[in-house]
């Protein structure tokens, strides 16, 4: 098993247990091809065949133990080398099965029900139209197709699934839709959470390759025992929502009318969801009926993953392996910020090449691993006091932090901030998982006041005499945007709590007479000679929407 471990503060001052970390690594995936040279006409896909090549080459299976021992240089190379995913899984480069065809293992899988209409046709129109798009589909799929072959097989379940994430996503693990669906196998947030995909401010575990691969299974399966083993039905559900489908089942009950997947009442994309499905099936059993090539797979692990004990930036991470930043975020897309915390998402993946250029690296580096920490806000502050209190630019912190103008950071908010000499330690696994921030609007406080509507008032009348949104005065008044008043009903406005009169509008009564402005009275009431249509009072305002302070959550991104 392959297991780079971050050196701890006692192990980055003790080289030679320093060494024993590299003299492993290079025990267990030498190489030496450097994935970033290689041409684009390459198979990256593949792993560098000198890995195996016997005595005259470093590779070499660490023992039981952890560590290969760096002082028996007599130990001789191995042609197994360890998938740190798989423990205790031998990978033999020389076996035909490690050099098989990843798409012939992928076929032979296939156990769904086959469909056959004018929407699989519609959809193979469209990709074979494309073949600059499903090449690089496929190709960018390529990365992370074994791993999500393995965990399908591994549960049973029929492997057309694993090309789900061609339709979700078209393989993009950094895929974000207009319904706020995110990752490759586009989970929304309030589903991801009933999954345990972590998403704060540091990290959206949807965007993660390996837990939103087990989160969507998990799902999948659910649906599919939800739906007695029906694979339409359940990915139907998948695309449209359990309790849509359940809906639509009973509806058809009701009316005596069958159940399946061809009978039901769905809408059109979830109705052209299971032929897209299909015709990514099709074009994978046989590619050249479409003019369409699929890039060469190796049938064996694209990426190890390295275990974080410290934390790390991503651009030092990145540069460690040899890779760019870009580049290590499409093996790592889940992070938000540009730090990854050992305490919170506690592995990278890497590929094999850049897992050894990475532990290489990592020996040889002097300095600190991190430069960024978490701070808690202890009271609510304007984002130029937070920065001037942690040593930052204020445009800086804005930005890192996703503070929008006219914003004051909430008491007890999580910052990232840069690491000084008395902010050292690393991120706390509480911080790491539970860390949020809350923004308040940078305005004055709002007073409540109340008017009488007078005939033909609505919340959009309200709204533009009082030069507010539609959207707020509903808000206030627990109406729709579109609802009328009813001549005296009382109106709620909220208005800034600075301004020594209250705000003046010429407002019709019944009578086409001018409104009276009221001024404010020490107990919060308002003194007012009404014209007969409304009567006036204010108060200071309360908290949430209703005061005008605006609760702004940031979970992801």
């Amino acid at each position: 098993m392959i297991k780079i471990q971050m050196p701890s503060l006692l192990e980055r001052v003790m080289p030679r247990t320093v060494a024993l970390l590299v003299a492993s690594l290079l025990g267990a995936c030498a190489s030496t091809t450097p994935q970033q040279d290689l041409s684009p006409g390459t198979d990256r896909n593949s792993l560098p065949r000198n890995w195996a090549q016997g005595p005259n080459h470093a590779a070499a299976t660490a023992p039981a133990s952890g560590f290969a021992d760096a002082a028996n240089p007599a130990e001789k190379a191995h042609p197994l080398l360890q998938d740190s995913l798989q423990p205790g899984v031998a990978i033999d480069l020389n076996e035909a099965r490690a050099s098989a065809d990843l798409w012939v293992r992928l076929r032979s899988g296939f156990a769904m029900p086959e469909l056959d209409n004018d929407g699989v046709r519609r959809a193979e129109v469209w990709y074979s139209s494309r073949p600059d798009y499903v090449q690089r589909m496929t190709e960018r799929g390529g990365r992370y197709l074994y791993h999500v072959i393995e965990e399908v097989e591994k549960r049973g379940m029929p492997t057309e699934l694993a090309l789900l994430p061609f339709v979700e996503s078209a393989f993009n693990p950094q895929a974000m839709s207009t319904a706020k669906a995110s990752g490759m196998w586009q989970f929304v947030p309030a589903t991801g959470r009933d999954f345990a995909l972590k998403q704060n401010i540091f990290r959206d575990d949807r965007r993660d390759v390996l837990a939103s691969t087990r989160a969507a299974l998990d799902y999948l399966e659910r649906l599919n025992k939800m739906f007695g083993g029906d694979w339409q039905l359940a990915l139907a559900a998948y695309n449209w929502g359990q309790g849509n489908v359940q809906k639509a089942i009973n509806r058809n009950k009701s009316a005596g009318l069958q159940t399946d997947y061809d009978n039901l009442k769905i809408p059109d994309e979830t109705r052209y969801y299971l032929p897209k499905l299909q015709a990514v099936k099709n074009i994978v059993l046989a590619p050249q009926k479409f003019g369409l090539s699929l890039p060469a797979m190796s049938n064996h692990p694209y990426f190890l993953s390295v275990t974080l004990d410290r934390d790390i930036d991503v651009d030092l991470a990145a540069r460690l392996a040899g890779m760019k930043v870009d580049e290590f975020k499409q093996f790592n897309p889940q992070m938000n910020k540009p730090v990854m915390l050992a305490a919170g998402s506690n592995q990278m993946l890497l590929p094999y090449d850049n897992a050894k250029s990475f532990a290489d690296g990592l020996a040889a580096h002097r300095g600190p691993l991190a430069s960024w920490t978490a701070w808690t806000v202890t009271q609510t502050m304007s984002p130029a006091t937070a920065a001037k209190q942690v040593g930052m630019d204020e445009a800086l912190l804005r930005e890192i932090n996703m503070i929008p103008p006219r914003m004051l950071v909430k008491q007890g908010s999580t910052l990232l901030v840069p690491r000084a000499a008395h902010r050292i330690e690393d991120v706390s696994e509480h911080m790491a998982e539970n860390a949020s921030i809350n923004l308040a609007a940078d305005t004055p406080p709002l007073r409540r006041v109340s008017y009488k509507a007078g005939k033909g008032d609505t919340v959009e009348s309200m709204a533009s005499r009082y030069r507010v949104s539609s959207a707020q005065v509903a808000e206030w008044n627990k109406v729709s945007v579109k609802s009328s008043f009813k001549p005296g009903q009382t109106v709620v406005m909220y208005q800034a709590f600075a301004t020594k009169r209250l705000a003046m509008a010429k407002q019709s009564n019944a009578a086409g007479k001018p409104a009276t402005a009221a001024k404010a009275t020490p107990n919060g009431k308002a003194n007012s000679k009404p014209n007969g249509t409304r009567t006036v009072a204010a108060k200071s305002g309360g908290g949430g929407l209703t005061s005008g302070t605006a609760v702004h959550q940031m979970s992801k991104r």
